[in-house]
C-alpha cells in the first residue's frame, strides 16, 4: 500500500488487514494500532449509512473517527470492493479523506462547486454525498441528510414516490432515467418542479452500488407549460355552444381550480337584452352574477347569488377593469382593496347564514379583467386568490387577459346570435298565419318548433286557408337555409301562396306560380348567390265531393291515416324544389272517407344527418295508429316518437281530419239556358231555403240567384247550374261552360245595366269566380242569423 495516500484495507469480516501513513496523519492511530481490530472500535459513534462491513457497501460515506487525543474526525471515506477467488466479497479497499479538505481532483471540484443539485444515494436510496446546492436544496446540512433516505428528507407525495421508485429501477436495472418532481401538490400553481435525472454508479466489477442525482429547478418552465395548457384549453373549453350563460360557466370552469380559488363572471344587464349604453367613470356600474365557482369549502363566500344584480363602486376591481380596459390586479394593503374586501365581508355577514362558522382565510389578492369584444364592453371576469399561498402575477394578469378576450368574443357571438334568434322569432311568428275557426271542412291541430342549433332560425312555415264553397287549402313548405333572410323569404312565399290561393288556381298551377317567384327572387338577391330555394306542398280538400288534391314542388309526401286505422303515404308525383324551374307539377287526386286524418310535415321531423328517411317516416305512419284523445294529442304523439333529441331543423307538422257535408247541407239545380227560366230558379231557392229554415235571407238570397243565373244565361253557356250550400254561411254557386269571368264596374247615371253584382258585393260577405276545366263558377257568401 502507498503510504502517501490515505487508505486502509478491510477484509469480509471487518477487520483492517492495511494501513497506510496517510490514513494515520488523518485518524492519529499507527498501523500497530489498528492493524487487527475491527473497523467499528476505531469510529467515535455508528455511521449513518453502511461504510462499514456486514451492510450494503457504499460508494461514499462520512464517518466520525475518534482521535488517540480525545478529539473526534468526520472523513470521507470511498469504499471498493475486493472480490475473492468464487466472485464473493474478500474485503475493500476504503480512501480516506479529511470532509474539510478541498478535493483536489476536477471531478470532486465540479460536484462541490456546481449551481445544480447533485447528490448520491446507495441502493438502498440512501444519501452518501450531496453538494452544498443539494443540500440547500432539501433545506438540511450534509451531516444531517447523510444517511437519511430520500423519502425521509424529501416527504412523501406523489412526485417523490415516483422519483423513489424510479431510483429503485435504476439500481435494479443499471439503467438512466428522467423525471419530475414537485414541492406541493400538483394541482397547486404555485408548486416548486424539479426535472431529476438518475443514473447508476458502478464499481469496478460493474456492480450498480448506487444511484446519482441531478436536480434542475424547472418551476419557471412548469409555470409556462402550465399557463399554455391554460391557455391551449379555453381554445376548446370556450364557446361549444352559443348561449351567454353556458360561456359563462365554461369560463369559470376553466378558472377554478387550475388558476383560482374562487371565481366569478358578472355581466352588464344589456348584454343579455338590449342594446349597449354608454358606461359613465364617475357612478356605480350595476352588473348580473350570470356564473361563479368555488375550488372548495375554504374558497370565499359569494355574495351575489346567480341571477341577481349587484352594485359596483368605482374604486373597486371590477368597476376600474371595466373604466380602464385592463386587467387591474389588487392586493392587501391597497386602501381601495381593503376598503372593497371590508365592504364585500360586511356583506357576507349579512347576507349568509356563516355567522356561526368558521370563516374562510381572508382573500390576498384579486384578479378582475374585463370582458370586451370588438371595442364593446360586456362585463368583467374576476379571480381570487385565498387559500393558496401565492399572489397573482403580471404573468398570470396577461394570461387572464388573453383568455378572458376569447371569452369575450364567445360571449359577444352567443349573444349576437341570442338577438338574431329572437330577431328571426319575432318575424317568423308574425309571418306565419294564426290558424283561427271559419271553415268547416277540416279539423285542424299543429306544432310548430324552431330549432334550437347554431344554425339559426329556418323558413318553416304551414298555412290553413278557407275556399269558397266551403273548400280549404292545405300548405306546408320550407325555405332553404337559416336566419333573417330565409324567415323573410318564408313570410314571402306564404303570402304569395295566400294571393294565389285567392284567385282559386288548382294545386299544380299555383306551384307554378309559386316555382316563378321563387326563380325572381334568386335572380333579383343583391349578393348575387343563386341558392335561393324553397320546398312547398299544396293539397285542397272538398267536404262536399270529400275529394282532395294534392301538388308537390321537392316536399316529402304526407302521411294519410284512414278510419280503419290504416296509415300510409299519399303516392305522389313529387315535382322538383321551387327554384329549379324546368319541369311541370302535377297533382294527385284521392277520394277521402269522413275521418281520414291527413298529416303534413317539413323534412326536420323525419329527416337528419345521420337518421334513415324510410325508417322516420315508418316510425311517422306508426305513431299516427297510436289511440289518442284528440287530434292535438296526436300531434304529441307523433313528436315525441318521432322528433329526433336534438333537432338539427325546425319542424312543422300539421294534421288535419276531414269532415263531409251530407246531401241535406248541399242543392242543386241544372237551369235551362232561357230567360224564363230565371223565375222558377228563384221559387226553388226560396223553397230550399224553407226547408232549411232559412227565411230570414231568403230576400237578399232571391236577388243573389236572381243576377247570378240571369248573368250565366245572358252571357255564359250551357250547361248551367245552380247550387246551394248550407254550412257555417249560405253560399250560392252558379256554374257555366264558359270560361269568362264577370268584372265588378260601376254604372253611371243613365246606364240600364252593370249595377247586378255591385249589387250582389253590397249584400253579401263575399263574392268570386273560380276557373274549372269545363268552365268557371260565379259564387257569393252570406252570414247567416244567429240562432
Amino acid at each position: 500500500m502507498d503510504d502517501s495516500s490515505a487508505a486502509l484495507v478491510v477484509d469480509a469480516r471487518g477487520v483492517v488487514t492495511g494501513w497506510s501513513e496517510g490514513a494515520r496523519r488523518l485518524t492519529g492511530f499507527s498501523a500497530d494500532e489498528a492493524v487487527g481490530r475491527p473497523v467499528r472500535d476505531l469510529l467515535a459513534e455508528e455511521p449513518g449509512g453502511g461504510a462499514v462491513p456486514g451492510r450494503p457497501p457504499l460508494p461514499v460515506g462520512v464517518v466520525t473517527v475518534r482521535h488517540p487525543d480525545g478529539r473526534t474526525v468526520t472523513l470521507r471515506l470511498t469504499v471498493c470492493p475486493l472480490a475473492g477467488p468464487g466472485d464473493e466479497d474478500a474485503g475493500y479497499v476504503i480512501t480516506v479523506a479529511d470532509v474539510g479538505e478541498r478535493e483536489t481532483s476536477l471531478a470532486g471540484r465540479v460536484f462541490e462547486q456546481s449551481s445544480l443539485p447533485l447528490s448520491v444515494c446507495d441502493t438502498e436510496q440512501r444519501f452518501v454525498l450531496l453538494n452544498a446546492a443539494a443540500c440547500e436544496a432539501m433545506g438540511g446540512s450534509e451531516e444531517s441528510l447523510l444517511g437519511r433516505t430520500f423519502l425521509d428528507v424529501t416527504g412523501l407525495s406523489d412526485g417523490t414516490r415516483a422519483i423513489d421508485r424510479h431510483m429503485r429501477l435504476v439500481a435494479e436495472t443499471g439503467r438512466p432515467m428522467r423525471d419530475e418532481t414537485y414541492s406541493q401538490a400538483a394541482a397547486d400553481p404555485d408548486q416548486q418542479a424539479w426535472d431529476v435525472e438518475m443514473w447508476p454508479l458502478r464499481d469496478t466489477a460493474g456492480r450498480v452500488v448506487g444511484t446519482a442525482l441531478a436536480g434542475l429547478d424547472s418551476t419557471e418552465q412548469h409555470h409556462a407549460r402550465r399557463r399554455l395548457a391554460l391557455l391551449d384549453d379555453a381554445t376548446t373549453a370556450l364557446g361549444t355552444t352559443l348561449d351567454v350563460v353556458r360561456t359563462a360557466e365554461e369560463l369559470v370552469a376553466l378558472l377554478v381550480p387550475s388558476f383560482a380559488d374562487f371565481a366569478a363572471v358578472d355581466l352588464l344587464d344589456w348584454v343579455l337584452d338590449a342594446e349597449a349604453p354608454p358606461l359613465r367613470g364617475d357612478l356605480d356600474i350595476v352588473m348580473r352574477r350570470v356564473a361563479h365557482a368555488s375550488a372548495g369549502p375554504d374558497a370565499p363566500v359569494t355574495v351575489v347569488p346567480l341571477g341577481r344584480t349587484d352594485v359596483y363602486p368605482p374604486y373597486s376591481p371590477p368597476a376600474q377593469a371595466l373604466h380602464g380596459g385592463a386587467a387591474v390586479l389588487a392586493r392587501t394593503g391597497e386602501p381601495d382593496f381593503d376598503r372593497w374586501m371590508a365592504e364585500r365581508g360586511a356583506q357576507s355577514l349579512r347576507r349568509t347564514a356563516r355567522r356561526a362558522a368558521t370563516p374562510p382565510p381572508g382573500i390576498h389578492t384579486e384578479l378582475a379583467v374585463p370582458l370586451r369584444a370588438r371595442g364593446t364592453t360586456l362585463g368583467v371576469a374576476v379571480a381570487v386568490r385565498n387559500v393558496r399561498p401565492g399572489a397573482f402575477t403580471e404573468d398570470d394578469a396577461v394570461l387572464a387577459e388573453e383568455i378572458a378576450g376569447r371569452a369575450a368574443v364567445c360571449v359577444d357571438n352567443a349573444r349576437r346570435f341570442a338577438r338574431e334568434r329572437a330577431t328571426a322569432l319575432t318575424l317568423q311568428n308574425s309571418l306565419l298565419p294564426k290558424v283561427r275557426p271559419g271553415q268547416a271542412a277540416v279539423e285542424i291541430a299543429h306544432r310548430y318548433l324552431p330549432t334550437a342549433a347554431a344554425a339559426g332560425i329556418g323558413g318553416d312555415w304551414f298555412d290553413v286557408i278557407p275556399l269558397s264553397g266551403t273548400r280549404v287549402a292545405l300548405v306546408v313548405g320550407d325555405v332553404v337555409g337559416h336566419g333573417i333572410p330565409s324567415t323573410a323569404t318564408m313570410g314571402r312565399l306564404c303570402t304569395a301562396v295566400r294571393t294565389l290561393a285567392d284567385v282559386d288556381l288548382p294545386p299544380e298551377e299555383l306551384l307554378t306560380h309559386l316555382d316563378d317567384l321563387v326563380t325572381h327572387l334568386a335572380a333579383d338577391d343583391r349578393d348575387d348567390v343563386p341558392e335561393l330555394g324553397a320546398t312547398c306542398l299544396y293539397a285542397v280538400y272538398d267536404p262536399v265531393s270529400r275529394r282532395l288534391a294534392v301538388a308537390a314542388a321537392g316536399h316529402p309526401a304526407p302521411a294519410l291515416l284512414m278510419p280503419d286505422g290504416t296509415c300510409r303515404l299519399v303516392p305522389l308525383n313529387a315535382g322538383p324544389p321551387l327554384g329549379v324551374g324546368g319541369m311541370p307539377f302535377e297533382a294527385t287526386e284521392l277520394e277521402l272517407p269522413e275521418g281520414s286524418v291527413v298529416a303534413f310535415y317539413t323534412d326536420g321531423l323525419v329527416g337528419g344527418r345521420d337518421r334513415d328517411v324510410d325508417h322516420a317516416t315508418r316510425e311517422l305512419c306508426r305513431a299516427l295508429t297510436v289511440p289518442a284523445e284528440s287530434l292535438d294529442a296526436v300531434c304529441d304523439v307523433v313528436l315525441k316518437h318521432v322528433l329526433p333529441e336534438e333537432p338539427g331543423d325546425d319542424v312543422a307538422l300539421l294534421l288535419a281530419r276531414t269532415r263531409a257535408l251530407g246531401a241535406g247541407q248541399v242543392a242543386t239545380r241544372d237551369v235551362a239556358a232561357d230567360p224564363e227560366e230565371v223565375a222558377a230558379v228563384r221559387q226553388w231557392a226560396l223553397d230550399r231555403l224553407a226547408v232549411w229554415g232559412l227565411d230570414d235571407v231568403s230576400f237578399v238570397t232571391e236577388l243573389v240567384v236572381s243576377e247570378l243565373v240571369t248573368n250565366a244565361i245572358r252571357y255564359g253557356e250551357p250547361p248551367i247550374r245552380l247550387r246551394l250550400i248550407r254550412d257555417r254561411t249560405l253560399i250560392c254557386e252558379v256554374t257555366d261552360a264558359s270560361s269568362t269571368s264577370p268584372h265588378l264596374r260601376r254604372a253611371h247615371a243613365f246606364d240600364e245595366g252593370g249595377r247586378g253584382l255591385l249589387l250582389v258585393a253590397q249584400l253579401t260577405q263575399r263574392w268570386g269566380s273560380r276557373q274549372a276545366d269545363g268552365g268557371k263558377t260565379i259564387w257569393a257568401e252570406q252570414a247567416l242569423p244567429r240562432r
